[in-house]
């Protein structure tokens, strides 16, 4: 093992990875139509601003707290 190579977990340790979610989906749709009512006018793009930051506050919700409960040692 050369000094450059990343150290790794020891086995059996656990990699976290995040559930699944509707979130990115519906945040690529509402950026999307947000884009979109830029040429079409208001009706497209104020509803799609209006979505795209109402779930990313909650998507950055979410992975708060899903780091909060992560074990200490985890080094977070």
């Amino acid at each position: 093992m050369s000094p450059l190579d990343p150290e790794l977990p020891p086995s059996g340790e656990e990699i976290h990875l995040p559930g699944p979610s509707l979130k990115p989906f519906l945040i690529s749709l509402s950026i999307t139509a947000s884009i979109t009512g830029v040429t079409l006018g208001p009706v497209l793009w104020v509803p799609g601003v209006i979505v795209t930051l109402v779930i990313a506050v909650l998507w950055i919700g979410d992975t708060r707290r899903e780091i909060d409960q992560l074990p200490a040692e985890h080094g977070h």
